[in-house]
């Protein structure tokens, strides 16, 4: 256990004679995150710092960053690298994560609007990919959205994997509590409280991809109530119908589709089948 708490941590501080922190990088809205350099091998990496006070005591703390060190065993190129989790004196968590680099897909949203058919068919290949092998070790990501997935030189990368399942675990909400998640890329399913699974990984990736390829998301809504009756339709819009101005080709549109059926059980059963029918969708 580290001897800092997470509210002295600061530019110039060096932790674990290791990581110097360089910056602040990025904050959501349970974490903030720094830029750091690893004095050892020289690389870039990224601290991110969850408070004590999302957890009741020290066992919460500890079962989370347990669950934290269980991603360091998925191995894929396109789901940021967990290095290491610590757990601070005051009861924060530190977890060290290769930096990600690149802009957000919400930045690319905001700046560019709807993208090409191939970059969407490509980035969405590719983060499910991951997916797979995130699924595969035996977790589950809980709350994919464009603020997740970064577009590195090396391709799309998906961040804060663990997070959601690991706050769900330690805080032990058992099957069913309040929406953790992002309303917006939830299935219905829980909104009624039920934790995520791989079918809402696979449901949270085809709204990003929707939202990629028409530049607004499938339901018309900005309140909890609005969002949630228009999910209660068996289908989403057509995009044609939320993006007028938008071509997407019918194959693609209709692979996307597949992963957003309100009745879990006509959603893609595994990320693999899902990437499999985007991969060949044709863009004609």
């Amino acid at each position: 256990m580290s001897a800092y708490s997470l509210f002295q941590l600061a530019p110039g501080m060096t932790l674990q004679d290791r990581y110097e922190i360089q910056e602040t990088n990025r904050a959501g809205s349970m974490s903030a995150a720094f830029r750091a350099k690893d004095t050892q091998d020289g690389s870039e990496c990224e601290l991110q710092g969850f408070p004590a006070g999302l957890f009741e005591n020290t066992e919460q703390a500890e079962d989370f960053a347990a669950s934290m060190r269980g991603w360091k065993g998925v191995s894929s190129g396109a789901v940021l690298c967990i290095r290491s989790v610590e757990v601070l004196e005051d009861g924060s968590i530190l977890v060290v994560t290769d930096l990600p680099t690149g802009d957000s897909l919400r930045d690319v949203l905001n700046t560019k609007g709807a993208l090409s058919p191939a970059e969407v068919q490509s980035i969405g290949v590719t983060i499910l990919g991951g997916l797979s092998a995130v699924h595969a070790a035996g977790h589950i990501h809980g709350d994919i959205k464009p603020n997740a997935i970064h577009l590195t030189g090396d391709g799309p990368v998906l961040v804060d994997g663990g997070i959601t399942m690991g706050l769900w675990s330690a805080k032990h909400l058992g099957d069913k509590t309040a929406l953790i998640g992002t309303p917006f890329y939830a299935p219905v399913e829980q909104f009624g409280g039920e934790a995520p699974d791989i079918s809402s990984d696979i449901y949270n990736v085809a709204t990003v991809l929707y939202e990629l390829a028409t530049g607004v998301v499938p339901w018309p809504g900005k309140s909890f109530l609005e969002i949630f009756q228009a999910k209660l339709a068996p289908e989403p819009s057509r995009m044609r119908e939320r993006a007028p101005e938008v071509e997407v080709p019918a194959a693609l549109e209709e692979v996307i589709k597949g992963g957003l059926i309100t009745d879990r059980r006509e959603r893609y059963s595994d990320a693999g089948t899902f990437r499999d029918l985007l991969a060949a969708a044709s863009l004609d």
